[in-house]
């Protein structure tokens, strides 16, 4: 099993949007045993993959409680792809991992997860935080989507040197999101850095409208296209760790 992380220090770059098309992409296109593992309170993971928001506090039970994972992953209605919900009780996951002081809490949940699945993707939230934390020793790569702004820029190098003072091994791939190469300042940042990249396009944005990763609807599209290459890369970086 390998355990994608998709992260961004900074919200609004498109990452919730890449983790549901690169489930999809992982269950549809490479035929793995795959879960998306929500752990965004804002469970927009979990909209988008047509499934419910979980009342109470199911969602940190996993991580209080001894509850295995297992047993709170529910299919979705597409072939190989299920899903463990978010819900608002994970506003309170940055306590909880401080109070709980297991630096490897995250990654022994997912050692669990090992004989059930091939690919588990996690939609993390957004910021350098307890969560963040728990992510960065547990994932084998974490996919970084970046708007070509100075921001957001600015912002994934921050992340690459959180990354080097903590001496962490973990692997970043950087990904351009929300491109529109007709603006100068996109134009520049994709002539500076080859990164793999996604197309800002209409298509993309009606997932919020379907509830279904773009490959469903629209499997021709450049959008779909676009996350189907990225997820070869991250298959050929994934083979390439080992």
């Amino acid at each position: 099993m390998a355990t994608i992380a998709i992260y961004s220090l900074k919200g609004g770059v498109g990452k919730t949007t890449l983790a549901v098309n690169l489930a999809w992409a992982a269950a549809t296109l490479s035929s793995r045993r795959t879960l998306l593992w929500d752990l965004d309170p804002q469970a927009a993971a979990t909209f988008l993959l047509g499934g419910k928001e979980r009342s109470g506090n199911e969602a940190q039970a996993i991580f209080t409680r001894d509850v295995s994972p297992t047993k709170l992953a529910r299919h979705s209605d597409l072939d190989r792809l299920d899903l463990i919900a978010a819900d608002t009780s994970l506003r309170a996951l940055d306590r909880v991992f401080h109070e709980l002081d297991k630096k490897k809490r995250l990654a022994k949940l997912l050692g669990e997860l090992a004989a059930a699945y091939d690919r588990v993707l996690l939609d993390c939230p957004p910021g350098l935080t307890e969560t963040s934390e728990q992510v960065m020793r547990a994932a084998d790569l974490i996919v970084v989507p970046v708007i070509p702004s100075a921001l957001a820029m600015r912002a994934f190098a921050e992340v690459e040197s959180h990354l080097a003072r903590r001496g962490g091994k973990v692997p970043l791939l950087p990904v351009f999101s929300m491109v529109d190469r007709r603006r100068k300042l996109h134009a520049e940042a994709l002539a500076a850095h080859d990164w793999p990249v996604i197309p800002a396009a209409s298509i993309i944005e009606a997932m919020t409208e379907r509830r279904r990763p773009v490959g469903v609807f629209a499997p021709r599209s450049p959008g779909a296209q676009a996350f189907a290459t990225l997820w070869q890369t991250i298959e050929r970086r994934l083979a390439l760790k080992r």
